[in-house]
């Protein structure tokens, strides 16, 4: 027997599933695409506040789920007092306990961004990180949905300083009120039913990534993916299905041909309904193919919603009309800015209008395949989140850019100065207020 003692093994040096180093290139690029975000924030009256990494477990809102150790989707640990904490989800909920906390001290309306990482502990994979930095903006104590509209407004003026052409993003706006009042006439009103509600609209907020079929499996029993992993659905049947289904299928009604007015093409005279999106007029001109005006997508979600009009639905199109004539009126049109009954969001914190800020331009994904970049962030109202603390109504809205992903997209425009090799790009859209 050798007397020699054993050498100890070498520690493997290798990261954490879902984590990733970031190089100097990164790092300068990020703070040169965050102080240009940070410009235009402070322009609308906007100031910076930071919140810390851990918030209290109960505190991160009721899409968290109900158990012993609360630790699916976030990173949880007990404190020595038992309590438990976790690593924040997102930039919103953390702001919604120091409004709460601080409420004599703030004046309303309070307009803040913050930027900083946020982490899900969720299955890692290509375009997928447990690890990834937010900027948000909100402004809490308004109530109108002219705030809403000034966030679209700010979010497609962020688009277009950091060098975004008109015609290569869109804000998509929806209300949340739409699909609440939907799933209150299916039966999946009231508390008792909020863990079904949530899995439904996070299988709608999938509409992008799998399109309708897909969203129609997890509406059901469940989707497995290519890999073989199955994703337990919301278990609504056949009939609940073809309720829900209309709202997200793309309009197959008549479409307006217009005659631009202005250079920049964002204000249009509808003239006389003509033909179809499979028949396009000849007169409808190029730059707008395809594309709904605010007024009519409104008016086809309300043809739609014909047969289960309630008190919430009815709500959700008037403010919608409100928000489409606010934005007209400022001049920012259908081209920055549109109604889309698709956008939904994968949060249950949501409470009225919700937007996506799209790019849509191509690119090449990990398959090489040309694929729509897609969403780069979004956010919304959410007037109950702070009245969880308070025990009184706080209004508040919201939005959050998924800076690494908009990064990305700004790597392949050209328009930061990034020395690596821009790779393809990964465009799997992640859930809720993740970096879409």
């Amino acid at each position: 027997m050798s007397d020699k003692k054993k050498k100890p093994q070498k520690l493997k040096a290798r990261l954490p599933r879902g984590f990733g180093d970031r190089s100097a290139a990164d790092i300068r690029a990020t703070e040169e695409m965050v102080a240009k975000i940070k410009a235009v924030y402070e322009n609308y009256g906007f100031d910076p506040v930071e919140t810390p990494m851990f918030e209290y477990t109960d505190a991160l809102g009721k899409f968290l789920p109900d158990s012993d150790r609360p630790n699916e989707g976030v990173f949880s640990l007990q404190d020595d007092d038992d309590q438990w904490m976790s690593l924040r989800y997102d930039l919103t909920a953390p702001l919604a306990r120091h409004v709460a906390e601080n409420f004599n001290d703030i004046q309303l309306p309070y307009r803040t961004y913050r930027a900083g990482y946020v982490f899900r502990n969720e299955k890692p994979g290509p375009g997928r990180f447990r690890q990834f930095m937010q900027f948000d903006a909100d402004v809490v104590g308004a109530p109108g949905v002219q705030t809403d509209a000034e966030m679209c407004m700010m979010m497609a003026d962020t688009m277009e300083t950091l060098g975004i052409a008109r015609g290569d993003y869109v804000i998509r706006v929806n209300n949340r009120k739409v699909l609440d009042g939907v799933l209150e006439a299916i039966g999946l009103g009231g508390e008792e039913n909020a863990a079904q509600r949530l899995t439904v609209l996070r299988a709608i907020d999938k509409l992008d990534k799998f399109g309708v079929e897909g969203v129609k499996l997890l509406l059901g029993e469940g989707r497995k993916d290519e890999s073989g992993d199955f994703t337990k659905g919301a278990g609504l049947d056949a009939d609940q299905i073809s309720t829900v289904l209309p709202l997200l299928e793309p309009m197959a009604g008549a479409v307006f041909f217009r005659d631009e007015v202005g250079v920049d093409g964002d204000e249009f005279w509808f003239g006389e309904m003509r033909a179809t999106f499979d028949e396009p007029p000849k007169q409808q001109r190029t730059g707008v193919e395809g594309w709904l005006s605010n007024y009519k997508t409104i008016e086809g979600l309300r043809d739609r919603c014909r047969n289960l009009r309630n008190e919430k639905i009815d709500q959700a199109l008037a403010e919608l009309d409100h928000i489409e004539k606010i934005i007209t009126s400022a001049g920012y049109g259908t081209k920055r800015i549109r109604i889309d009954p698709s956008v939904v969001r994968g949060l249950e914190y949501y409470t009225g209008p919700v937007y996506e800020a799209e790019l849509t331009f191509d690119v090449t994904n990990e398959k090489g395949e040309k694929v729509v970049f897609g969403s780069v962030g979004g956010g919304g109202r959410y007037d109950g989140l702070v009245s969880r603390f308070m025990g009184q109504p706080v209004p508040a809205t919201g939005f959050s850019i998924g800076v690494s992903r908009l990064m990305t997209a700004l790597k392949n425009l050209g328009k930061l100065g990034a020395t690596e090799i821009i790779e393809p790009v990964l465009v799997t859209v992640m859930d809720g207020d993740a970096e879409a």
